[in-house]
């Protein structure tokens, strides 16, 4: 396969799954308000979003100091100045498959045209018109969608691959991000962790990556950190855990690399997998002792290490 190839439709699984990520998030900020205040004040929610998506810079050069749920809702969902709000990341979708429209099936093409389409209808409507939770059922559905004609209807071959771990390793950074929400959104005062407010605060994480009744399922009874931490975290029946993620892609990179064997080098592969050791060795209350917010931090880095060997590997014209 040619890297330009593998390129576009790695980006647009990772594009895809980004669009999903920023929906999620606003959906995140949108529950926490509901929340009653104190004095002291709780650190601010919409704040907090663009921290853990790394972007409280490029949202400052746009938005100054109005840091609101209008703003943060345009440059998260609409803003194409954004590259990862949802309208950008369904627009790079699309064109990256559409350049490489012969390595989809139509089923594929046509749900992911139908997504840029309906955006585009969407964008047009009055902003008074629409709510946080209609752009994230928007964003979810679409995405449900068009992995479920992927997975239903592509060739398992080296573009099915490609496909597949730009999804894992996004969503391995996703959960990442969307668990240091909660690191950012902690109640100002230490004897708060714990209390109603702090595992309500748990719960919309969990609801945010449609993950209540199965948590539930998995842990029953009530939600606790420990409990929310371990399953989105170590728990490898929980679909978008950091180690259900990792695993998807350190199994997509070993089907690289049998495929392409010796022509390529096996970085990438190598790095995922010494990643997963490490994971591995941990449990939660060891995460927790070392601290979650430094333990996140951790994985994301090593996330960007993976993508960066990906790109070595496949992606920069050598393949």
């Amino acid at each position: 396969m040619l890297s330009r190839t593998a390129a576009n439709l790695f980006w647009m699984g990772r594009h895809l799954e980004r669009a999903e990520t920023a929906a999620r998030l606003l959906d995140v900020g949108a529950r926490i308000t509901l929340l009653p205040n104190t004095e002291e004040g709780y650190r601010n929610e919409w704040d907090s979003l663009l921290r853990a998506s790394g972007a409280s810079t490029a949202f400052a050069e746009h938005y100054g100091d109005e840091i609101t749920q209008e703003n943060i809702e345009s440059w998260l969902f609409f803003d194409h100045a954004n590259p990862s709000s949802v309208a950008s990341c369904i627009e790079r979708a699309r064109e990256g498959g559409r350049i490489v429209r012969t390595a989809l099936t139509s089923q594929v093409w046509d749900a992911l045209n139908t997504a840029y389409q309906e955006l585009r209808s969407l964008e047009r409507r009055p902003r008074s018109q629409l709510d946080t939770a209609m752009l994230t059922d928007f964003t979810t559905r679409h995405g449900s969608t068009v992995r479920g004609a992927i997975n239903a209807t592509q060739l398992r071959n080296d573009g099915w691959h490609f496909l597949n771990l730009g999804y894992s390793l996004e969503r391995a950074d996703a959960t990442a991000r969307l668990l240091d929400v909660k690191y950012y959104v902690l109640l100002p005062q230490v004897e708060f962790v714990g209390s109603g407010l702090d595992n309500y605060q748990w719960q919309v994480i969990l609801r945010a990556l449609s993950a209540h009744r199965a948590f539930h399922w998995a842990y029953g009874g009530d939600v606790t950190a420990m409990k929310v931490a371990d399953f989105l975290i170590l728990n490898g029946e929980s679909p978008r855990s950091l180690l259900t993620s990792l695993y998807e892609a350190v199994w997509h990179l070993d089907g690289l690399v049998r495929r392409y064997g010796e022509g390529v080098p096996a970085t990438a592969s190598v790095r995922a997998h010494e990643t997963m050791k490490r994971l591995l060795a941990r449990n939660i209350d060891e995460i927790f002792d070392e601290g979650l917010h430094e333990f996140l931090t951790w994985f994301i880095s090593e996330v960007a290490s993976i993508s960066t060997a990906v790109h070595d590997d496949y992606l920069s014209g050598r393949m």
